[in-house]
């Protein structure tokens, strides 16, 4: 038996079971946000790993959105390492090579909102109709416009995270508190265990990367 085989079950509670995908995909992600809250770069290298199980995880699934997310939760996250790494002129932390938080104006923030419900609702409706258009290769997706619209705000949220933007935090905040329901109605245990961390941690987040934006005279 594959032992990333959605059938592979670590244990049950209740009559939810467990895999050891599952699992793992918990640990990783909660050490990877529990990093990136304090400003830690190494967090993308547990990303890295994590962006891997989430794909296979959501593929058993049936999560295509969240499933097709991932390849492009890999580049932001690459992009986001270099941009950690290599700030540019200005951007710098005192005499630190380390790129320094920054906030959105308030065009920016409206301006990604609209985003979000717009092209939510377009990959929702895609999604919606894959299974009649490839039936053969797509089950019936599961939650389709809760699973893009979910997708949409994860993908402004690692966007900002990659800018090192203040906001990202709130776009987090909002992902995972969304992403317990959708999770708890198709059957996972620990991933909603992860989102509790990751509220935990974005609250660390925000006041950790508040101070360090007022520290470095608020410059956006």
């Amino acid at each position: 038996m594959d032992f990333f085989s959605i059938e592979n079950i670590l244990f049950t509670i209740g009559k939810q079971e467990v895999s050891w995908l599952e699992l793992f995909s918990t640990v990783s992600g909660l050490v990877c946000v529990f990093l990136a809250s304090r400003g830690k770069s190494i967090n993308f290298w547990i990303g890295y790993f994590y962006t891997a199980l989430l794909f296979l995880l959501f593929m058993q699934k049936h999560l295509y959105s969240s499933m097709l997310l991932q390849p492009v939760s890999l580049v932001i996250a690459i992009f986001g390492h270099y941009r950690w790494t290599h700030p540019r002129h200005g951007e710098k932390i005192n005499k630190q090579n380390e790129l320094k938080v920054t906030v959105l104006t308030k065009d920016r923030r409206i301006l990604h909102i609209c985003l979000v419900i717009i092209f939510g609702a377009v990959w929702g409706f895609v999604l919606s109709r894959l299974n009649s258009m490839f039936p053969n290769i797509f089950p019936p997706a599961r939650l389709p416009f809760l699973d893009a619209t979910i997708t949409m705000c994860i993908l402004t949220a690692q966007y900002l995270s990659a800018q090192k933007k203040l906001e990202c935090w709130a776009a987090w905040l909002t992902v995972n508190a969304t992403n317990m329901t959708q999770y708890l109605l198709v059957g996972l245990i620990f991933m909603p265990v992860v989102c509790l961390g990751y509220i935990i941690f974005a609250i660390t987040g925000i006041k950790i990367w508040t101070k360090e934006y007022k520290e470095s005279g608020k410059t956006k």
